[in-house]
């Protein structure tokens, strides 16, 4: 299941993925997403009790936020970061 099919579940109600779904997503280990977030880096998340859910809004959002910036050079099929 893919972000956008997951957006509403049978009740219109936004999903809501737990930490295991968000790591597999991102392809990063469980470990990396429980530290970003306590390093304030990671995406905004919903707390129950001791479990977090995360809204795919938000995930998408959040994926957005941090593109890579990375922009053709004029005149060439090189690619670097910055502004040009």
């Amino acid at each position: 299941m893919d972000l956008k099919e997951a957006a509403q579940n049978e009740w219109g109600l936004e999903h809501l993925m737990n930490v295991r779904e968000v790591a597999a997503h991102l392809r990063v280990p469980v470990s990396t997403v429980y530290d970003w977030r306590t390093r304030g880096l990671g995406p905004p998340a919903h707390r129950f009790g001791k479990h977090l859910a995360f809204a795919v809004s938000d995930l998408q959002s959040w994926i957005e936020e941090h593109r890579d910036p990375i922009q053709p050079v004029s005149g060439s099929g090189a690619l670097h970061q910055g502004s040009a």
